[in-house]
Order: structure tokens, then sequence, then C-alpha cells
């Protein structure tokens, strides 16, 4: 794709921010669509259960890996110099940050990812809990928390100056990827028949994994016309929610992919929505869900920063590259989510919220 004459027309630091708002609006529809969150999947697993939340987040895992690896393996991508692969990962920040992040989602009732979709179709409970985890992951970035987090990052790093690639280092052939990617695709579609979800909800699903690939597809484009240096990156919450806040309050900051990424998801959710009829204003039910919400966002902040990406950024696009710090970072999310549901009795809220 020639984006030249785009480059030309417009300036770099635009291109970038269009491209991040593409792949939002990619991400928020389908995501308020097929009601994706790693939180409910999670809940739902540690609830004895493998029905339609865990098929919804096994079918958009594995879209993404099939599509980044599938273009990786027909020479449209190359993520070996994404931000992720091309700088040293923290194991201590994957086991610490993903445990932290997958306790704050339980608590806060939606992982990052998900309170901005919810934000966008007016939960206030969302809004704010968005709100929290933004200051928080822009204190552990550059603020107050930002010693703690070095600290902890530091403890057990990767070797050789960068992140691990999980498939050259258990010394897999590069079509092993997409083969782990078909293989996972299977067990949730056998899962999604299992429980009766409808087409729609499972193109929707898929759609969500297809945005972590157009994010990687676009920035890595950009990044082969461009003139100054562009970040190969895709989907992630922490790192752009904290960004497009000290946005929204320094008119100094610039425009990159990060800065068009979170509007883009709350134009796409806030339209799938409009469209669907599903707009409603909703808040907190008592003291115990907001106090457990504000926790759980700066649990989340925090985590997310120090596990290098959340539930989306590690999880999904992290995961789909195979990057080793962001599956060790998942694994322990969902660790932390179901050990937390259960020392919450699983009484908690529903899957579903």
């Amino acid at each position: 794709m020639d984006i030249v004459p785009l480059l030309d027309r417009i300036g770099e630091s635009p291109t970038a921010a269009l491209f991040g708002l593409i792949t939002g609006v990619i991400f928020g529809i389908a995501a308020q669509r097929s009601r994706f969150c790693l939180r409910a999947a999670t809940v739902e697993f540690a609830r004895g259960h493998m029905q339609d939340k865990v098929a919804v987040w096994l079918l958009t895992f594995s879209t993404a890996v099939v599509w980044v690896q599938g273009a990786q393996l027909s020479g449209i991508l190359d993520t070996r110099d994404a931000r992720m692969m091309a700088v040293p990962g923290s194991w201590s920040g994957a086991v610490i940050g993903g445990l932290l992040f997958g306790a704050g989602m339980v608590l806060a009732r939606g992982c990052s990812g998900r309170l901005l979709v919810l934000a966008a179709t007016g939960n206030l409970r969302s809004l704010v809990s968005g709100l929290i985890f933004a200051v928080t992951a822009q204190m552990a970035m550059t603020g107050w928390l930002a010693p703690l987090r070095d600290r902890l990052a530091a403890l057990w790093i990767t070797s050789g100056g960068r992140n691990m690639d999980l498939l050259s280092a258990l010394h897999l052939p590069r079509e092993a990827g997409l083969v782990i990617g078909l293989v996972i695709a299977l067990i949730a579609l056998e899962l999604s028949r299992r429980s009766y979800i409808g087409a729609s909800r499972l193109i929707f699903a898929s759609g969500v994994g297809f945005a972590a690939a157009v994010g990687y597809a676009l920035t890595y484009t950009l990044a082969q016309s461009a003139f100054d240096p562009v970040q190969i990156e895709s989907l992630t919450f922490t790192g752009p929610s904290a960004n497009t806040l000290m946005f929204v309050i320094d008119r100094s900051r610039n425009l990159d992919f990060d800065i068009g990424l979170v509007p883009g998801v709350v134009l796409g959710a806030f339209l799938s929505a409009f469209w669907a009829k599903e707009l409603s204003v909703q808040g907190f039910e008592g003291p115990t869900p907001m106090r457990n919400a504000m926790i759980g966002a700066v649990l989340m902040g925090f985590g997310g920063m120090l596990a290098g990406g959340c539930a989306i950024g590690a999880g999904v696009s992290g995961g789909s590259i195979f990057a080793g710090t962001a599956w060790l970072a998942l694994l322990c999310m969902w660790i932390g989510g179901m050990t937390t549901d259960r020392l919450l009795g699983g009484q908690g809220t529903p899957a579903h919220i």
C-alpha cells in the first residue's frame, strides 16, 4: 500500500493518528457487538464453565494470531522490530503486573478495553474507572509510581537486549505460529457451537482479533514510508490511555498512533451501540461496587504498565507476535483474575457485565 501521497498531504504525525483512529474504530465496533472481555472469560472459567465468554476470547485471540502470523509468512508484515519485541522484556514485570491487572479487572468489572467500550455506551461506572486507570498508568509511566515500576521491572529481564521470541526460543518453524492460531480457533469454534453462539457474534469476535492485525499492518506500512522512525505497534490501552489524557491536558504534545486509538474505540463503540439501540446511562449500585471499581482501576493502571501491556496489549497484540513476556503476562492475568473471583467467593457480578 502506497501511503506516500497521504503523508505528503497531511504529514506523518496526523497519518499515525489516523491509522490509530481506524484501528480503534474497528476494535470499538467489534468489541461492543461481541461483548469481548478477558475479565468475563476468566470469571466464567473460574466458576467452572467453558461457554460463550471463553469462546469469544479464544476466537479473538486465535484470529489475531492467524492474521498476524499469516501476514508475516506472506511477507506483508514483519514484527521483529515491533515495540514489544525490540526492547528488553521484564519477566518480573509480567508476573507481578499480570497478577495485579488480573485482580484489578475483576474488581473493576471489566478489563481496560472493556471499560473504554462501556464508557462510550453511557456507563458512568466505567467512565470513572477508566479515568482512574489512565491517571494511574500515567503515574506509573513518568510520575510518582515510575520508580517503583522500574525497580520491580528490573528484577528479572530478558537477555540479549530484546524480548524473547517464543517460536525461536522453542526452535519452532515460523509456520508453527499460524498452526497454533488455527488450533486455538478450532477449539473456540467448538466451544461456540456448544454454547449456541450466533454467527454475528462470532464474526464480531473475530473482528477484535482482526483489529490487532490491522494496527500492526498500518504502523508497519507507515514505518516503511515515513522519514522519521515510527514504532510498529497495535492495540493496547495502558500507554495510549495515559498519553491521550496528557494530550488533552498538554497542548504541546504531538499526534501519534496512541492519540488516535482511544478516540477511535470510543467512536466505534458509540456508533455500534447507537445502531443497536444499546446506549444507556448507568452508574454505581452502591458504595462497595464503587470502592472495588476504584481499587481495581488503580491495580490495572499500575499492573498494565508494569506488565508491558493490558489484556489487549499483552494478551492479544503481544500474544499474536509470540512475545515471551506477553504470554507470561497473559497467563498471570488469568491467574490473578480467577484467584480474585475465588477470593470474592464467586458471588460477585455476573460474568457478562
